[in-house]
């Protein structure tokens, strides 16, 4: 017997008055005027004028949705959708194609007016104000493709209300951070699509935003790229930020969230930090392997779960391990015996089961 273990611990997550532009890139941004910054030390190192610290210091401070309903004709996209986000953590918004993120991410930002319900900032509504220190990473390619790279991010700096020579220095620090220096006079259209997946992260960081909203963020990048992303996202939460981070990378989220909030069909079906979560799941993934081979109890209570040719089992939590580990001896050589809570990919599936 090469290797067995059982595991009830967890592993630890390694996790002005704004006007929408009619006529920018799918109009993600905002256009700001006039507004009255403070000098300050950002996150990752990045020195941006406005960057005020006591906004991150407040404990008090926090992002929530509170009951969002929004129909377009007979669709319905949020049905009561609810959650919360504190400073300093990183929350995994999930759920299937249609489930209402997109819809829930572009109401936190302004751009779509829910039916009913309130987005709430530091225990109030939310106004164009605060939403200065959002910052919006769209699934979609929100940049003007023929713009250079440098230019587009002082662009965007200056519309969430930097002054020109704060987002010009915002702008060269995280160009360098993102290894994007060498290509700020090029234009957008040239680069790669990870590296305009950089430029498109540095447009939502360029302002010192106290929240982020993250939509599929590693689409495209290269492994190297996503542990360096993944860096900066823990260092931004680190020093306060409090971010929303929506992704079908699973595993990603996973490695890098401590709280999910999973929504199906408009509504939050599952929410809270996901050591809980999985601690407190009434079952457990069975991960058994006889003679190189898959092998499965033969018991009625068992869910087997195919996840792309690799098989493993969903059981109860007080499942006779004892029985179920002798029958496998009894069938051959056991190469592999786990036992241990579900990953987030089994509390998905369970979540949004049809």
């Amino acid at each position: 017997m090469r290797q067995i273990g059982t595991s009830s611990a967890l592993s630890t997550c390694h996790i002005h008055h704004s006007a929408w532009l009619p006529d920018g890139p799918a109009g993600y941004r905002a256009h700001f005027r006039g507004s009255k910054r403070v000098v300050g030390e950002c996150c990752y190192g990045v020195s941006v004028p406005g960057c005020k610290d006591d906004t991150r210091a407040s404990e008090a401070t926090i992002l929530s949705i509170d009951a969002l309903e929004k129909r377009y004709g007979d669709v319905v996209a949020l049905a009561g959708a609810s959650f919360a986000v504190a400073p300093g953590r990183i929350l995994g918004f999930l759920g299937p194609n249609g489930a209402g993120k997109t819809t829930a991410m572009r109401c936190i930002l302004g751009l779509v007016r829910p039916d009913t319900g309130e987005v709430r900032w530091q225990g109030r509504v939310v106004t164009d104000q605060d939403r200065l220190r959002f910052g919006y990473m769209p699934e979609e390619r929100g940049l003007y493709p023929k713009m250079r790279v440098r230019d587009q991010l002082v662009h965007f700096g200056r519309l969430s209300g930097l002054s020109a020579g704060a987002a010009g220095e915002a702008t060269d620090s995280w160009l360098a951070v993102l290894g994007l220096a060498e290509r700020a006079n090029d234009k957008v259209d040239d680069l790669s699509h990870g590296n305009q997946q950089r430029v498109q992260l540095a447009v939502a960081l360029v302002h010192d935003p106290v929240v982020l909203i993250l939509d599929e963020p590693f689409s495209g990048l290269d492994p190297l790229a996503v542990v360096e992303v993944t860096g900066i996202l823990r260092d931004l939460a680190d020093r306060g930020a409090a971010i929303v981070f929506s992704s079908h990378q699973l595993d990603l989220v996973e490695d890098v969230c401590q709280d999910v909030a999973i929504i199906d069909r408009g509504r939050v079906v599952l929410i809270g930090e996901l050591e809980d979560l999985k601690t407190r799941s009434s079952r457990r993934r069975l991960d058994v392997v006889v003679d190189g081979r898959p092998w499965v109890p033969n018991t009625s209570s068992v869910e087997i779960v195919d996840d792309q040719g690799s098989f493993h089992s969903i059981v109860g939590k007080d499942a006779p391990i004892e029985e179920i580990l002798a029958a496998a001896t009894a069938a051959g050589e056991v190469d592999r015996f786990t036992f241990e809570p579900p990953t987030l990919s089994d509390l998905f599936r369970e979540a949004v089961k049809r």
